[in-house]
């Protein structure tokens, strides 16, 4: 066998580089040049923790305890195998899903936050605006930052569900309940996870208040994160917005707003004085799931309140098929959870969800961003559904089913 030919060297003509030059368009506004460079919630992530200091970062971040449920909840997600489907014609994919008998663009929304203008001035309004633009609910928070009235007069053709805990005064939940008709908000969403706070432990490494406090630490972190210190000093101050009209301070009503007290039977007083629909927040077991049906709920929630409550607490998307197949021709079931991108939506509607909220992923969005931050994580999570379904090789939502999903560890 002779040598092998060699190839000939030679310089490239300046026509044959041409069409290989081609630059990023240059973008002027430094928010969306940032935000262009996001190709991942994950990356929308590590934009935010640059963008606001550590304690409001955290407080988005963290968890429970030693945050063993958080990690579970992520863990879930990197244990799943895809099962696709090839040769499928998914030329069109439609994301439409319906969820409490209306239509929404998305098969997931967003789900409730409490403190919104912390992690970002635009806060609750610019997330309602977000959300009304991509077609999917928005929940709003009893412990937002504004108000319900103005979140409905800012956003008033859309979607809005109100977030709602049962305090110890009862009056003030019922007057809650009214301002929130009155509102046009079309759900309430009962988190019934809380009778206590859990123990946030970053937060009191932090020290964090709300608002926050300018000690000395917070000072020196404010040399780092001028923009977000001036942003907060300009604008009014944070507060519980749906709840300004009351007396004493932060900490008193954090006091008032959860009762330990609470039972199923008060799930009934709700249902006999609210006439919308409600959704029950925090389920994590088919027994609660049953109960809470049987006492008036329109849907469910499972969800381990994304590991701030109970440590240890079940993985919600593990319960979620059990919950799913028990009361799933009787209600809605949504889920929550370290969701972080469109295939995770894809795996949770897979399990049996009809819906999903997300929480800290359009969060990230929000403190990286503003309200153009949350439109980039809800488009990034959209591309990537719409994707996911087209690998596995559906067109549609109801087409996703169990058999596309698999544990690696229960591979046989």
């Amino acid at each position: 066998m002779g040598p092998r030919p060699r190839s000939r060297r030679r310089f490239p003509r300046s026509s044959e580089l041409a069409p290989l030059l081609r630059p990023r368009p240059f973008i002027l506004d430094r928010t969306d040049r940032r935000l262009a460079r996001a190709e991942s919630v994950n990356a929308l992530r590590a934009i935010a923790r640059q963008r606001v200091p550590r304690a409001v970062f955290d407080y988005t971040d963290g968890g429970a305890g030693d945050e063993i449920a958080m990690e579970r909840s992520a863990e879930f997600f990197r244990d799943i195998e895809f099962h696709p489907r090839v040769l499928r014609d998914v030329s069109r994919v439609d994301t439409r899903t319906p969820v409490l008998g209306s239509e929404s663009a998305l098969p997931f929304g967003l789900g409730p936050t409490g403190f919104t203008r912390m992690m970002h001035h635009e806060g609750e309004i610019g997330v309602a605006r977000a959300a009304a633009r991509a077609g999917v609910p928005y929940a709003l928070s009893t412990m937002g930052t504004t108000s319900l009235e103005d979140v409905s007069d800012a956003v008033p053709a859309s979607r809005k569900w109100f977030q709602l805990y049962l305090w110890r005064d009862r009056e003030a939940s019922r007057d809650l309940v009214r301002r929130a008709a009155e509102a046009g908000y079309e759900a309430l969403v009962l988190t019934v996870d809380t009778p206590v706070a859990g123990p946030r432990l970053r937060d009191v490494r932090n020290g964090l208040t709300i608002p926050p406090s300018l000690t000395l630490r917070t000072v020196v972190d404010a040399s780092r994160k001028p923009s977000w210190w001036f942003n907060l000093l300009s604008t009014p101050p944070l507060e519980f917005a749906s709840m300004s009209s009351k007396d004493g301070t932060i900490a008193q009503l954090v006091g008032s707003m959860f009762d330990p007290a609470a039972t199923v039977a008060d799930l009934g007083w709700l249902r006999e004085i609210w006439g919308g629909k409600l959704i029950v927040k925090g389920v994590q077991g088919v027994a609660d799931a049953r109960a809470v049906v049987d006492a008036g709920a329109d849907a469910v929630v499972v969800s381990n309140h994304g590991g701030r409550q109970l440590d240890r607490a079940p993985v919600p998307m593990e319960q979620l098929p059990a919950i799913a197949k028990a009361i799933g021709d009787h209600a809605d079931v949504l889920v929550d959870g370290g969701i972080r991108s469109g295939a995770d939506v894809a795996v949770a509607l897979c399990l049996g969800a009809d819906f999903v909220l997300i929480g800290r992923a359009y969060l990230f969005g929000l403190m990286a961003g503003g309200e153009r931050g949350v439109d980039r994580a809800l488009e990034l999570m959209a591309v990537e559904l719409r994707n996911t379904m087209q690998l596995l090789g559906v067109d549609s939502i109801d087409q996703l089913q169990d058999s596309h999903v698999r544990r690696r560890d229960q591979r046989g």
